[in-house]
């Protein structure tokens, strides 16, 4: 399930060489989340939750369609990523710059 592990796009989220190219995985158990070069997010469970139901009062912009977006592990249920954004707005897609 696991190759070398040759570098991270986070924390979170490694990038491991698994003979034939490289591919994004979760750093805490290693599970494959896809090729490199595809948006690793589109692997991962997605909770959408709003930010007011998520952060409490203090978090209530007055829109509704404010979201806490939630990333996690297929297999463990590590959280991977979080992202805000409105129910409108495309997932962020994280990759490595070229040469880096």
């Amino acid at each position: 399930m696991s190759g070398a592990v040759i570098g991270h796009l986070s924390p979170t989220v490694a990038l491991q060489s698994n003979g034939t190219g490289s591919v994004t995985a979760c750093a805490a158990c290693g599970q494959v989340l896809g090729p490199a070069a595809d948006p690793w997010k589109e692997h991962a469970v997605r909770r959408e939750t709003s930010l007011a139901a998520a952060g409490g009062p203090a978090y209530d912009t007055g829109y509704e369609g404010v979201l806490l977006r939630q990333f996690f592990c297929p297999s463990c249920a590590a959280l991977l990523d979080t992202e805000t954004a409105t129910e409108r707005d495309p997932v962020l897609i994280d990759r490595l710059a070229e040469g880096g």
